[in-house]
This record gives structure tokens, sequence and C-alpha cells, in this order.
């Protein structure tokens, strides 16, 4: 009897969970961001001035929310170099990507999974991590580790400070 009631639980636990997907997705979206058009599956968006693509794939259970930052021709080495390092220590959800001669925000997910709350922070970090990119790089106040990281941040947004 006990087993029964356990699995009885968890079964109506997966039941009330609804699946996200296009349409569920696109009303978080309309609620999350400044301006949303397109059609589903293919949003165009802005939040907090910073221009957002999102993308899903429903039938291989994906969604991307990205972002455009630049131009990779523009990025010196150790531009570069920062970049990578922030994806380990900064960037947290979100990862700087490189695709068709631009550098991206990135936040990869499946679908179906996704949470309003997840939605949200994805939305969040693909614009701070746009915004931040050359001085912090960070898509949150959160840093995972490395001191060297803090210390050249601080030096980078000292020199960036001092030239304007």
């Amino acid at each position: 009897m006990r087993h029964f009631f356990i699995l009885s639980l968890l079964l109506l636990a997966s039941v009330s969970h609804a699946q996200m997907n296009n349409n569920s997705l696109e009303k978080v979206l309309q609620a999350n961001v400044d301006s949303i058009s397109g059609q589903a599956g293919r949003w165009q968006a802005l939040s907090n001035e910073v221009s957002l693509i999102i993308l899903t794939d429903e039938q291989n259970n994906r969604m991307r929310i990205i972002s455009p930052i630049t131009q990779i021709t523009s990025l010196d080495k150790d531009l570069l170099l920062d970049t990578l390092t922030a994806n380990f220590h900064s960037a947290l959800d979100v990862k700087y990507a490189i695709s068709n001669g631009i550098l991206w925000s990135v936040f990869v997910h499946p679908l179906d999974v996704l949470t309003e709350q997840e939605i949200k922070s994805a939305i969040h970090q693909v614009t701070a991590a746009a915004i931040t990119f050359g001085t912090t790089f960070s898509s949150t106040p959160l840093l995972f580790g490395g001191e060297a990281t803090q210390r050249k941040i601080v030096e980078r947004d000292s020199i960036i400070f001092k030239r304007t």
C-alpha cells in the first residue's frame, strides 16, 4: 500500500508538470521582454535595449536564446582568451560562442523541461553577458573561482574607466 501511495504521488507530480512548448514559451517571453515579434519558434525580442533571438525546435526538444555582441574580426587574442575564461568563471548558465563570424551570448536548454523561472533567468543572463562583454564578462554578479580572474576584471575596468 505504501509503495502504491508513493507511486501515485510521483505519477501525479509528473502529470501536473506541464511541458514547455512554443505557445507557453511565447507567453513567458511576452511577459518578460520589452518587445517581441516573429512567429512560433523564431522570435526577435528586445530586453533592456539588447537584441535577443529566441529559437526553438519542438521536434528535437531544443531552445536557444542568443544575442549578437560583435564581429569576430574586432576581437584580438587577449579578448578571445578573456572570453573563454569567462565561460568558466563568470558567464554561468550563458556562454559566449562564435558562429557565422559573430560573437554571441548564448543560452541553450531542452525546451520541454524549461520552467518559467529558468526562462526569466536566461533572458537576464543573456542580456547581462552581452552588456558586460569586454568588462566583467558576467551574466550575474556571481563569479565562480579565480582570484586572478577577479584581479584581471578590476584591472581591465580601471583601464576602461581611465580612458573615458
